[in-house]
């Protein structure tokens, strides 16, 4: 009994020790979507930044395909010590698991929540040759006319689709949901008519919103956005109770030492607050994340719940 203490003895010493020279290399930021995405946007902005605090390089990687599940198998199966971490979208922690038969991985048991990174809205957008100016008349038009109205959004399991799905759940509508390959073909759509209204990332339809080629009408989240203080959410404009806010966060593999735990979460805390990552972001549309492991577990936990209600109402699947 002796022998075993001074062997666990040894051990939390040896890790405690390993834990407080940490990082002593380059860390690699896996992102499950690929470059140019919002999530690839957010971790390269953050990576720069948190390499300045930590002393090391942050290697951002890009594993996109398999609806997000390659990039966060690839971090699951990491050793876990602190060089390899991973972007967890509310895609792939809060949404597609419920629509994939089989994930490689359980989310709850085999990843270590770091730090909300990213707090996000959507953007409801309809075609400039739509007669549609709000979203009321948005409900009314498709009340009359149910199944005549398209949704697209950048692929299955995304949150514009699933952003759609809620809204026609609450709104009693029929509106048909045409997914793309990613959001730029499904905005180019929206944008020559093909398509009617679109639900997606303020990061990727913003700059034509701007530019006037669509037409905006609310944002998706429980308040209004800094990007477009004059627009309202869905839920003021005649919905309400809507609320699709997205968000990106940084997770590990389970088993990480809380001491590195707590120093990835520090420092990404410290990065959010840099006038780099704030500039940038104002530009973006989203807004800085934050708060401690504990804080993002339990919004992964919640928007979990609430997804999986909407997708099974749906019927949604993922092959």
């Amino acid at each position: 009994m002796h022998k075993l203490c001074l062997i666990a003895f040894a051990f939390a010493v040896s890790a405690g020790a390993a834990s407080a020279e940490y990082p002593e290399h380059p860390i690699r930021l896996i992102v499950p979507q690929a470059a140019g995405s919002a999530t690839d946007n957010a971790a390269r902005l953050v990576g720069a930044v948190l390499s300045q605090d930590l002393g090391q390089q942050i290697i951002v990687e890009n594993r996109p395909g398999g609806a997000l599940t390659i990039g966060l198998d690839l971090v699951a199966k990491s050793a876990p010590d602190g060089y390899t971490i991973g972007m967890g979208p509310i895609g792939a922690l809060a949404i597609t698991r419920h629509m994939v038969s089989k994930l490689p991985y359980d989310i709850e048991r085999d990843f270590q929540p770091i730090v909300l990174v990213t707090r996000g809205q959507m953007l409801l957008a309809v075609s400039q040759k739509s007669s549609i100016h709000s979203v009321k008349e948005l409900i009314a038009y498709a009340k009359a006319n149910p199944g005549k109205l398209s949704n697209a959004s950048s692929s299955n399991g995304s949150p514009g689709h699933v952003g759609g799905e809620l809204f026609k759940y609450m709104t009693d509508t029929n509106i048909v949901h045409v997914p793309y390959r990613g959001g730029s073909l499904a905005i180019n759509d929206l944008i020559a008519g093909h398509v009617d209204l679109m639900f997606e990332s303020l990061q990727s339809i913003a700059p034509v919103a701007r530019a006037g080629n669509v037409r905006a009408l609310a944002v998706s989240g429980n308040h209004r956005s800094p990007a477009f203080p004059d627009l309202p959410t869905i839920a003021e404009a005649g919905v309400p109770g809507y609320d699709a806010g997205t968000w990106t966060g940084i997770v590990a593999p389970a088993g990480v030492p809380r001491a590195i735990v707590d120093r990835l979460n520090a420092a990404v805390n410290k990065a959010l607050k840099s006038e780099a990552f704030l500039d940038k972001f104002a530009t973006f549309g989203d807004e800085p994340g934050g708060g401690s492991p504990e804080d993002f577990a339990g919004m992964i936990k919640a928007d979990s719940a609430k997804w999986g209600d909407v997708i099974r109402r749906s019927g949604a699947k993922l092959d």
